[in-house]
């Protein structure tokens, strides 16, 4: 079997062949493996609604429960605090009892921890769930990244995770008039129990529905076949059941041994910046356009729609770019790292909104940077391509950690920049500056992109 990162020239090849194979058999592919991704794209938009909820609610729950915009900036901030925290235990929990189970509990947990957040009456309860909440969702992309590359070969795997992020933005795109609507009728305790109350239905469509691709009853060899030759599979050769435990050959010395190489560094960083520009839209957007630009409710749910639909799109356009190329025979290091490069390049264009007045003219300023952040979310397809092998739990923990650290400074810094300065203009040129350089981290420390070989 090929190595599952080899790249675009060496993967192909084999994939035509299993593919030449199945049709001398007159076998046809079974296409489960979009199934299982469908699984994917809807638990990330229910992740991202249950974690993103706070900033809809938030200029009601403010107004009730005394809280200030710096304190607000710490209730956003205290989520990435318990995710971030928990981000390498996530993993290990994940490369000891597997894909189905890590996300099942998951899912339940920190769907309670949201129903529990529309119950407070004060500020260390609220302080409580959020931290609840980041411990609940921290296996989520480690989990994705292991369901896709153990679902999917690697000439695919760029549209896979694209189309499960995109789920990060399309739930807020098209129920953010909806969420607005139901907080103005019944108020902003609502939303929180009716996106918990979702999740936990979900958790039970995610434990009947996902199977291993050797477990599945309804992927067929031909695409089993398809699948490994493209360095899918890698998870179940020597298993049975990944429902049981099973040691991942984790050492603590481990973590230093991977940090050392430039390519998850690299990442970290760059995925740093990438999500410093998405939690500002997942946090303090809202607020943005009621306080900022003046907007009214029903405005402010119309356009809010605008820049998530445009990283919807730039997400799927990242993706199957990607994807493009490495068929085409370009190099994993220009397939994978251009678009996120042009991505990070066009996010720092934010800055622009504050030198014009009219709102439209924002909103499509806006749009074009969020469009831009999410060709630049290709960043998971990166960890399936450099984790070494039995670790891509603990790395993509790792890579999470990293990355999330931007759920931890990026509120905390707008809330004060607004705090200090009374205006977000302060906080959108710090937002800019950090996609700048993470352009510059792609650019000047990932360096190749290929797996990473551990010694002894």
């Amino acid at each position: 079997m090929p190595h599952p990162l080899h790249s675009a020239h060496s993967d192909l090849p084999e994939q035509g062949a299993s593919t030449a194979n199945a049709a001398a058999t007159g076998a046809r592919r079974s296409k489960v493996r979009y199934r299982i991704l469908a699984l994917l794209a809807v638990g990330t938009m229910i992740n991202y609604l249950d974690r993103t909820v706070l900033g809809i609610a938030a200029p009601q729950l403010t107004k009730e429960l005394g809280i200030n915009a710096a304190l607000m900036g710490l209730m956003f901030s205290v989520f990435s605090w318990s995710y971030v925290a928990s981000q390498i235990p996530g993993g290990l929990f994940l490369d000891r009892f597997g894909s189905k189970v890590t996300y099942f509990l998951s899912m339940t947990f920190w769907s309670l921890c949201t129903l529990a957040q529309g119950l407070v009456h004060g500020i260390a309860p609220l302080f409580a769930f959020r931290l609840g909440l980041g411990v609940a969702e921290s296996p989520c992309f480690p989990t994705n990244s292991r369901v896709v590359a153990t679902w999917f070969p690697q000439s695919e795997r760029a549209m896979a995770t694209g189309t499960y992020t995109v789920g990060e933005y399309i739930g807020l795109a098209f129920f953010s008039p909806f969420l607005f609507a139901l907080m103005g009728a019944f108020g902003w305790r609502s939303l929180f129990y009716v996106v918990g109350a979702v999740g936990l239905v979900f958790g039970l469509v995610w434990w009947f529905c996902y199977r291993e691709p050797r477990d599945h009853p309804a992927a067929n060899a031909a695409e089993l076949d398809y699948i490994e030759a493209g360095g899918g599979l890698t998870h179940r050769k020597n298993s049975v059941d990944e429902t049981k435990p099973q040691s991942s050959g984790f050492e603590w010395r481990t973590i230093g041994q991977l940090l050392k190489h430039r390519q998850l560094t690299g990442i970290c960083l760059g995925q740093f910046a990438g999500n410093s520009t998405l939690v500002f839209f997942l946090t303090w957007f809202p607020t943005y356009l009621a306080t900022e630009r003046h907007m009214a409710w029903l405005k402010i749910g119309f356009f809010a729609i605008m820049p998530f639909i445009a990283a919807s799109i730039g997400v799927m356009f990242g993706g199957t770019f990607s994807d493009w190329l490495l068929r085409r025979g370009v190099s994993p290091n220009v397939a994978r790292k251009l678009p996120i490069i042009a991505g990070l390049l066009l996010a720092s264009t934010i800055v622009l909104a504050n030198y014009v007045e009219s709102n439209v003219t924002v909103i499509v300023i806006l749009s074009v940077a969020f469009f831009a952040q999410g060709m630049a979310a290709l960043g998971w397809t990166l960890v399936s391509d450099i984790a070494p092998d039995g670790l891509l739990g603990v790395t993509g923990g790792i890579f999470n950690f990293a990355a999330n650290l931007a759920g931890i400074i990026t509120p905390l810094a707008v809330g004060l920049i607004v705090a200090w300065t009374g205006s977000f203009v302060g906080a959108l040129v710090f937002i800019g500056a950090i996609a700048l350089i993470g352009a510059l981290s792609y650019i000047f420390i990932v360096g190749d992109i290929k797996r990473i070989v551990l010694t002894d």
